[in-house]
């Protein structure tokens, strides 16, 4: 199984680049991880909310394929535990899953078009964090999720 992270706009924040970059290493010892940065025109970000948010959507939409298993993070979805989150990847990939997209979207969250073309919806938190720093937490639940898994020492109940 391969796994897709698409996000909109460049991390700007060193700290959060260095993080990002440290998980995603650990992770080539567990899966293929790929990820597609949309970055949006200046034009878009100077709509309202809500066209900047269908601008964006367009774009994920084009990286979607249809046989793709897709995951929404966004604060409304749901909320799970690291270790009820590595039971789902492992339930994707013994389904025989090719590729699981996850999506983070822009500053003004995920336009409901791409929600509603999802298969699930996750939620990091009941908490609102920036675009940019859920890119940092998912990168380590990620990673968390894959020493469970396996067993590593890593996670602590």
């Amino acid at each position: 199984m391969k796994i897709l992270l698409i996000q909109i706009e460049k991390t700007n924040d060193l700290y959060l680049l260095e993080g990002i970059k440290n998980y995603n290493e650990r992770l080539k010892n567990y899966i293929s991880l790929a990820t597609e940065t949309i970055v949006m025109p200046k034009s878009v970000r100077q709509k309202p909310m809500d066209e900047q948010k269908i601008a964006e959507a367009k774009e994920i939409l084009n990286f979607i394929e249809p046989s793709d298993f897709v995951v929404c993070l966004d604060e409304r979805g749901k909320q799970v535990s690291s270790t009820a989150f590595a039971e789902f990847l492992n339930k994707r990939m013994v389904s025989g899953c090719k590729r699981l997209v996850f999506i983070i979207g822009g500053p003004f969250g995920i336009d409901k078009t791409v929600i509603e073309k999802s298969q699930y919806t996750l939620s990091l938190s009941a908490m609102t964090f920036s675009h940019q720093m859920v890119r940092l937490f998912f990168s380590e639940q990620l990673y968390r999720a894959f020493t469970i898994l396996k067993n590593e020492k890593y996670h602590h109940e």
